[in-house]
């Protein structure tokens, strides 16, 4: 496996941000500072963005593996990676 460069550790940071938000999110609805339907939108709709992060890496993780140019994978819009099987 090689090693992740600048574009990959961009990602994974954007992954850790967003995992770190839906901790703050389920700690709002906690607290009572939000109510369930607002949490409800919110995580839906970081578990839209982390399936296109996932869905990005894993493309230039392949391209390289194949020995092609990372750089030319694309976020695929939700409705795509949103049904992917893990």
């Amino acid at each position: 496996m090689t090693q992740p460069d600048d574009a990959e550790h961009t990602i994974l940071g954007r992954i850790g941000k967003m995992v770190a938000d839906e901790k703050i999110l389920r700690e709002l609805l906690s607290s009572g500072d939000i109510d369930a339907e607002t949490e409800k939108e919110r995580l839906s709709a970081l578990e839209r963005e982390l399936d296109q992060c996932w869905d990005l890496l894993r493309q230039r993780r392949a391209l390289t593996d194949f020995g092609q140019d990372p750089s030319t994978a694309r976020v695929r819009p939700s409705s795509t990676v949103e049904h992917y099987l893990s």
